[in-house]
C-alpha cells in the first residue's frame, strides 16, 4: 500500500498541498472534511472521546487503504501511521511572517487581522492536539520529511513529496492486504474497546462517476475548504401529467448539508442554458423552501482560475 500523510502548521495550506499531490500521483485524497464524514459512517452510533480519536482515525484509514493508495491530510496521529507499511509522513512548516502573509491572501484581511487569526488557529490546534494526542506540538522525529514552505510554491512542495514517494517506489506497492489490515485493526480495536467503541467495518470510498470534469473540479474545491458535500443526492419532480405521473424531474449537481444548499453548475454558454434555467425556476416555484444556487460559466471559471484548479476553460 501507499499512504502519504500531510500535516502542517496553521497557514501552510496542507489541504492544497494534499490535493495537488494526490492529483499528481493518482492517489485518493482524504481531506479533513471527508475524513470526518468517513469516521461518522464507520462509527455511526458511537460518541468519540478525544482520547479514542487517534485510533478511530487510524482504523478508518486502514480500512480505506485496502481499496486505494491514499493522501490523507490530518494533523496528528503520526505514531499510529508509522505502523502502516508503505507510509510516508510529511509535515509542513514556515516562518510566522510567511504564514501571516498566506492568511492575508486567503482571508482577504490586513496584516494585524491575519496575525490575530493565526494566533487563534494556533491556540485551537494546540488544544485539539493536547486533548487528542497528548501534546501541543508536533515532533519532527515522528515524520519522514519536514518541509519549510517559506520559499516554495504549492506545486513545488507537491513535487518534492511526489519525488520522495517515487524514491520509495510507493506506487509499486499493492493496496493494504487483508492480513496486514487485520493486524493493524487488532491493535486499534483493542484500544477502542477500552472506550466501548466498535467500528461497523462498512466504510467504503465512494467512487463517483462525475458527468462532467467541472463537477469533479468543484468537488475538489469543496474538499479544499472542508465543506461536506453530496453529489446528485435527490431528484425533484417539476412536471406531471393529468394523472399525476412525473414527466420531468430536476436533479441539482450538489447538496451542501452544512448550508442546506443545492448547487447547480452550468458551464455551458449562456445562450444554451434556457432549458436548465426553466427547470431551476420551476424548482423554486414548486419547492420555495429549497435553497439553490446556480453557478454559470463565468462564475465557475472565476472560481477555478482563482484556485488554479484547471488549465483551460471548460465547456459542454
Amino acid at each position: 500500500m501507499a499512504l502519504i500523510t500531510i500535516s502542517g502548521d496553521p497557514g501552510c495550506r496542507p489541504e492544497e498541498v494534499g490535493r495537488i499531490t494526490a492529483q499528481g500521483l493518482g492517489f485518493e485524497l482524504i481531506g479533513p472534511a471527508r475524513l470526518a464524514s468517513l469516521i461518522k459512517e464507520e462509527f455511526a452510533s458511537a460518541a468519540i472521546p478525544d482520547k479514542a480519536y487517534p485510533f478511530v482515525m487510524a482504523s478508518t484509514i486502514a480500512r480505506l487503504a485496502t481499496q486505494a493508495h491514499l493522501v490523507a491530510v490530518t494533523n496528528g496521529g503520526a505514531s499510529h501511521f508509522r505502523k502502516f507499511p508503505g507510509a510516508l509522513l510529511i509535515h509542513l512548516t514556515a516562518p510566522e511572517s510567511k504564514r501571516i502573509g498566506v492568511l492575508m491572501v486567503d482571508r482577504r484581511v490586513d496584516r494585524p487581522a491575519a496575525r490575530d487569526i493565526l494566533r487563534e488557529m494556533e491556540k485551537q490546534e494546540k488544544a485539539a492536539r493536547k486533548s487528542r494526542f497528548g501534546r501541543t506540538t508536533f515532533r519532527p522525529e515522528d515524520h519522514d520529511l519536514v518541509i519549510n514552505t517559506g520559499n516554495l510554491e504549492t506545486e513545488q512542495i507537491a513535487a518534492l513529496i511526489a519525488s520522495a514517494a517515487d524514491s520509495l517506489h510507493l506506487r509499486d506497492h499493492g493496496h493494504l492486504s487483508a492480513s496486514a489490515e487485520a493486524h493493524l485493526q487488532f491493535q486499534f480495536r483493542l484500544q477502542l474497546s477500552k472506550h466501548g467503541i466498535a467500528p461497523t467495518s462498512h466504510v467504503q470510498l465512494k467512487r463517483i462517476n462525475f458527468v462532467h470534469p467541472s463537477e469533479e473540479i468543484f468537488a475538489n474545491l469543496l474538499e479544499f475548504y472542508r465543506i461536506d458535500w453530496e453529489y446528485e443526492p435527490k431528484s425533484f419532480p417539476v412536471q406531471w401529467d393529468k394523472d399525476g405521473r412525473v414527466l420531468e424531474s430536476f436533479t441539482p449537481d450538489f447538496y451542501l448539508p452544512e448550508f442546506d444548499l443545492y448547487v447547480e453548475l452550468t458551464t455551458m454558454k449562456q445562450a444554451h442554458v434556457t432549458k436548465k434555467n426553466r427547470k431551476v425556476k420551476l424548482l423554486r416555484t414548486i419547492y420555495p423552501h429549497i435553497n439553490i444556487q446556480v453557478f454559470y460559466q463565468k462564475d465557475f471559471q472565476n472560481l477555478i482560475f482563482k484556485h488554479g484548479l484547471a488549465e483551460r476553460p471548460l465547456h459542454v
